[in-house]
């Protein structure tokens, strides 16, 4: 939960472009949203689009998440800074290209990290923190992973790309 004033915002939004879409086209026919007890007024939204992936694979690309990026090394939440954490990262990144077909990032670096966040998910709790990363990747994989994600339970919201 985040406190907002009258004037805050609250921003849905999807990393795939067909939901992005729907959630857009819903909006539009409102004026105001009920989200439990609170009724949220609809002043205006707005659709942000992603940069164009660079088809240059030799060029480092910069990614940036706008939910925290959840990993976990023998059962253990880890954090940036942590020992185990870029070698998990890899491994992630490493296991999507596999899973895709395409070949695994040839360089990946942690270039700035967030505070640690907690949240509970069902009753489990998930930590984890927002990452800029850079990585020399086929760009069909870099496009790819703006629609996945980074780390573990993307599915849940971790790991969205700006």
């Amino acid at each position: 939960m985040y406190p907002t004033s009258p004037d805050g915002s609250i921003w849905f939004g999807s990393p795939v472009p067909q939901i992005a879409s729907t959630l857009i086209a819903a909006l539009a026919k409102r004026s105001e949203i009920v989200w439990g007890a609170a009724r949220l007024r609809i002043r205006g939204f707005e659709l942000e689009v992603p940069e164009p992936v660079v088809a240059d694979e030799s060029a480092l690309v910069e990614l940036e998440t706008r939910t925290p990026v959840v990993l976990k090394h023998e059962d253990r939440y880890v954090l940036p800074g942590d020992g185990p954490y870029l070698d998990r990262l890899r491994h992630n990144l490493a296991h999507k290209a596999d899973v895709l077909g395409l070949p695994a990032p040839r360089e990946v670096r942690l270039l700035e990290a967030g505070p640690r966040r907690r949240f509970s998910v069902r009753g489990a709790p998930r930590i984890g923190a927002r990452v800029r990363i850079g990585l020399v990747a086929d760009p069909r994989f870099v496009d790819a992973l703006r629609s996945w994600g980074l780390g573990l339970d993307t599915v849940q919201g971790f790991g969205w790309i700006r």
